[in-house]
């Protein structure tokens, strides 16, 4: 150790071992490339010695190169954006009858509501494009590219509280622990860029409901899958990414030093113990040194042209907020990241629903719109799957008083809407249907693992074939079930 201090002229042991566990990025650099290019290009084919060893992705050929998944957390009601039910209004206040709800459990929230009144949306529903699609009056933006989407109003999952929901859709399982989506997305087929990230999140705040539940890292962990896979969270500010800098006083020519010493020392570790997460530790520190130059361009916005700021709203300005979000999407995207995944919290509306999601609304449907046009125009969006949704959706019945302007919505699993553009989806389409009571399912259900194995189709996987061995037993996204949706495929 003495002898690489004095090569690397750094005479602190304390210093230099602060240094090396946080001065360039630590072990939160993960899902990185390692120096050997083995992922570059995203061909896995040759893959030996990492994870479970070759892998041959993708199985077929892709529809898609990248996802950008938008995930709206907290459950945005259906039925003020997408599901318009009529019958709701006609009949607002009355209760709702047993053979609609079948006995479906609640959440401890409303379980002890003695009245469940049905109501209906506050706002207005038109039809748009030639696709006819429906829309609520608070998403004026997403109406214009109405014939770009292709909406499933018939999602549907077991998980009625939001983090076992939330974690449901990331990882496959309502238990933590399992790899998120984007991790399994390295791991299968790699990066398509050596100077960032294969898989970057970003999240935001809305305004419908600021103090909303907490997002856990662990929603982008690579969970038992080797750490080069893991998502790296982009922050709002001058340090986008913790612990990249290096220290003041150190030259780039002494990073570069310091690095390949401490790979010898790595390397030399590895040879003796046979350790995979040694060579993702190279890796990450490869990584790191890289992204001090790529991810300052990146994330400088300010070279955008005035238009696109027009296109993406006032907000996209302000750093932090979903719309500068959903602008460095498309930034990141054009670099060839393979899957960006966005958090919006606030979706979470058990009381004051019309005020907070219209806010929610105003925060998300201009910036979300934009970035499918911006993708359109830059010749991307063929290639890039964009994924809009939460992770349940809200309840026919108001959760509390019930009065002529007001009301909440309680956690709804049995049926909601999300979207989907791009990336070889049938655009200007509708798929599935709910009863006029907008409570179950009527035709055409789309479960969480049939999204994810449609998910994993496109970008050219066979979900039931990417599989990883772990503790004796194998593990694949969509666990031990799973559909394609061909009726959504262009």
């Amino acid at each position: 150790m003495d002898e690489i201090l004095k090569k690397l002229n750094i005479n602190n042991r304390r210093h230099f071992l602060k240094n090396l566990g946080f001065g360039i990025g630590g072990a939160a650099m993960a899902s990185m490339i390692d120096p050997l290019n083995l992922f570059s290009g995203g061909d896995t084919g040759n893959l030996t010695g990492l994870d479970n060893g070759p892998l041959n992705l993708p199985h077929f050929a892709p529809k898609a190169k990248r996802v950008i998944y938008l995930f709206q957390s907290g459950g945005p009601s259906q039925l003020d954006l997408f599901d318009h039910k009529p019958l709701l209004n006609d009949i607002r206040g009355e209760e709702l009858p047993d053979w609609v709800r079948q006995g479906q459990r609640l959440t401890g929230m409303t379980s002890n509501q003695k009245n469940f009144p049905l109501v209906g949306s506050n706002f207005k529903f038109n039809q748009y494009g030639q696709s006819g699609a429906t829309l609520s009056d608070v998403l004026p933006y997403t109406a214009k590219i109405a014939d770009e989407l292709c909406f499933v109003k018939s999602m549907h999952t077991e998980a009625i509280n939001h983090d076992p929901a939330i974690t449901f859709f990331q990882t496959g399982s309502q238990q933590p622990g399992r790899p998120c989506m984007g991790s399994w997305m390295s791991y299968g087929l790699g990066s398509l860029n050596k100077n960032l990230p294969t898989f970057s999140v970003l999240l935001s705040r809305g305004t419908g409901r600021p103090q909303a539940q907490p997002l856990y890292s662990r929603l982008w962990g690579n969970g038992f899958l080797n750490s080069l896979h893991q998502g790296v969270q982009f922050r709002a500010g001058k340090d986008p990414v913790l612990y990249l800098k290096d220290p003041d006083g150190m030259s780039r020519m002494t990073r570069r030093k310091m690095l390949d010493h401490i790979a010898e020392l790595n390397e030399k570790q590895e040879r003796e113990f046979g350790d995979p997460e040694i060579n993702s530790r190279i890796a990450q520190y490869e990584m790191a040194y890289r992204m001090q130059t790529s991810v300052p361009e990146t994330m400088n916005i300010e070279d955008e042209p005035d238009y696109i700021y027009q296109m993406y709203g006032a907000d996209a300005a302000k750093p932090g907020t979903y719309a500068a979000n959903c602008l460095l999407a498309r930034r990141l995207i054009e670099k060839d990241v393979r899957f960006v995944q966005l958090y919006h919290m606030g979706w979470d509306h058990h009381a004051n629903l019309p005020n907070a999601t219209a806010k929610q609304a105003k925060d998300t449907d201009q910036a979300s719109a934009a970035l499918i046009m911006d993708l359109k125009q830059r010749g991307l969006l063929d290639e890039t799957l964009v994924v809009w949704g939460g992770e349940f959706g809200r309840t026919n019945y108001s959760q509390g008083t019930l009065t002529a302007d007001n009301y909440g919505r309680d956690h709804h699993p049995k049926c909601f809407t999300i979207w989907m553009a791009g990336g070889g989806v049938k655009p200007g389409m509708t798929y599935g249907e709910t009863d006029d009571y907008g409570y179950n399912i009527t035709k055409d259900p789309m479960h969480v693992h049939d999204l994810q194995a449609t998910m994993l189709h496109l970008m050219g996987i066979d979900h039931t074939k990417m599989i990883y061995k772990h503790q004796g037993r194998r593990y694949r996204l969509t666990d031990i079930a799973g559909n394609v949706i061909h009726n959504v495929l262009a």
